[in-house]
């Protein structure tokens, strides 16, 4: 059975992501085989990764922008709590001693 074809949305935010990724490297002057050595991957898959190109395991994403110093701002943003609708929903939802 065929897999289904992904979003073009999926395929552009993957090239942006890779752009980014890119060029944070390119801001620090570090080569991608630095990157890669910090990465603890190859830098055909760094090139895979920084082009946006599909198939690429979020643990190499993570440990990319890790080696870039960029792992914090990664994970921060996809904090709920630090929306108006993940604070609003924890009031509703969470325990009064689970809140503080």
């Amino acid at each position: 059975m065929a897999r289904p074809a992904r979003p073009v949305r999926l395929d552009r935010s993957a090239v942006e992501i890779g752009h980014h990724l890119l060029t944070w490297r390119k801001l620090q002057n570090l080569t991608a085989e630095q990157v890669a050595d910090r990465a603890n991957t190859t830098r055909t898959t760094l090139r895979r990764l920084e082009q946006g190109r599909p198939g690429v395991g979020l643990d190499v994403f993570l440990a990319v922008a890790r080696a870039l110093g960029q792992l914090d701002r990664v994970v921060a943003v996809l904090d709920p709590y630090d929306t108006d609708l993940g604070r609003a929903r924890a009031e509703e939802t969470l325990p009064e001693r689970v809140r503080r």
